[in-house]
């Protein structure tokens, strides 16, 4: 347990600063985007996380938990394979991407250089995954925590650089704010990527057990597969959000603009501001992987208890605070990014959102450790219904508006929160208050 709380400190360490940074990073985009353009860009990010997913594979969870769970000598080769899995899938996704890009309606309304741009994203998420995948199985949390670090300095620096050089009009600004965030990708890549070929080298050198391609791949996608369908339904459901939430306000009666200002002043300021605490919950994510994933193999249902005991605790020590702070300081937090009485009630409101997500992100984590990925799919399908369901009826009544749109939001967190805890409280073991025990549980 030494060694889970040494990396989680050293990952919240650097994440509360790369937070910091992304904190501005919203200032100075919202200062050169506006209220419609951050709009624009907040509908934009969503199709930029699925091609994140689909690039990725997610490999850096089968890889992180297969390094966790194996000793060193079978690490080379599975690593070997899932750097040719990682190149074959990257060539098919560029292969296909700017066919489907081309013909998405969505990206009639913006500068043709994004969704070459966005292509361009596909090789080095393929890549980076592997690296960070390796890192995170072998607890070498340091590096993790640096490239994420550095992705904030480098997207912070890139983006107050152009814009105190340059001017540019709405459209070409949201084409240079998207220029620096993959920029800042490739730059972080570089740096992950060339630490992990070190660490592959001297690998190479020492003593390591052969495997067949098809037996390193099967490993790899029995993990990956079912996680990568976790994520790429959640970047499908936040690439919809924007359309559904802009539907349910215009059927409210607002108009094309104000409904994209205000999706905007809900997802670029309410929840950049309510979501800030949330690298802690990241941290631990991070850590829980390989770690519930080397307790459960070895079946040390007592680890795995103190696991969950010690990731709720942490959760409830920093989220109750924040979430009562952000509450009490909404208008000062918000009038950061715009003078807005709207963004400031929407903070306040979604308070239960965020506080419950805390929750949901080390869960969901302590799930994929356990093998339950199938289990955290199904109640992130089930609560997304009953959300999606809550926010276009209530947001379509002229009287709730936003606010139906956020109700229905919270709703589909504690849903999840608790769908995901019975199920872990049940596969170890325990009962809802994480005592007693069962017998013969494995």
């Amino acid at each position: 347990m030494r060694g889970f709380y040494k990396g989680t400190i050293i990952l919240v360490i650097a994440a509360f600063f790369g937070e910091c940074i992304e904190f501005l990073i919203n200032m100075i985009l919202a200062r050169e985007l506006h209220e419609e353009g951050m709009g624009q860009y907040m509908s934009l990010l969503p199709i930029f996380f699925l091609i994140y997913v689909l690039a990725s594979l997610e490999l850096h969870i089968s890889v992180s938990k297969f390094v966790a769970e194996n000793k060193p000598s079978l690490h080379f080769n599975l690593l070997i394979h899932a750097l040719k899995m990682a190149a074959v899938v990257g060539l098919v996704i560029c292969a296909i991407m700017p066919i489907i890009l081309t013909f998405l309606p969505l990206m009639d309304r913006y500068h043709p250089h994004i969704k070459w741009l966005f292509v361009g994203l596909i090789p080095i998420v393929a890549f980076s995954s592997i690296a960070r995948g390796y890192f995170m199985g072998v607890q070498q949390i340091s590096k993790i925590a640096l490239s994420n670090f550095f992705k904030k300095i480098f997207q912070f620096g890139l983006l107050l650089l152009v814009f105190t050089l340059f001017q540019y009009n709405q459209k070409d600004s949201l084409l240079m704010s998207f220029y620096v965030l993959i920029g800042s990708e490739f730059l972080v890549f570089i740096y992950l990527f060339s630490l992990f070929m070190v660490h592959l080298r001297v690998m190479k050198r020492s003593s390591h057990t052969l495997s067949s391609g098809k037996e390193a791949r099967k490993k790899l996608l029995e993990v990956s597969l079912p996680t990568m369908g976790l994520r790429i339904f959640h970047a499908i459901t936040n690439a919809i959000q924007p359309f559904l939430i802009h539907a349910a306000l215009l059927s409210a009666g607002f108009g094309a603009v104000l409904a994209t200002e205000h999706f905007g002043m809900l997802t670029g300021v309410a929840m950049t501001i309510g979501f800030f605490p949330a690298f802690i919950a990241h941290s631990l994510m991070i850590m829980l992987i390989p770690n519930v994933s080397e307790a459960y193999n070895k079946r040390d249902k007592e680890k795995l208890r103190d696991l969950l005991q010690k990731s709720i605790s942490v959760t409830i020590l920093y989220g109750v605070p924040a979430v009562v702070i952000i509450y009490f300081f909404a208008e000062p937090l918000t009038s950061l990014f715009f003078s807005s009485t709207s963004a400031s009630l929407y903070l306040k409101l979604l308070c239960p959102y965020f506080l419950f997500h805390f929750f949901i992100i080390p869960m969901q984590a302590y799930l994929i450790g356990l093998g339950l990925v199938k289990d955290a799919f199904v109640h992130t399908v089930w609560s997304h219904i009953v959300s999606f369901i809550l926010m276009f009826i209530l947001g379509s009544q002229p009287a709730f508006n936003m606010e139906g749109i956020i109700i229905g939001m919270n709703t589909g967190a504690v849903l999840i929160t608790l769908m995901h805890y019975v199920t872990i409280c049940h596969k170890i073991g325990i009962n809802l208050w994480l005592t007693k025990p069962k017998q013969n549980v494995y």
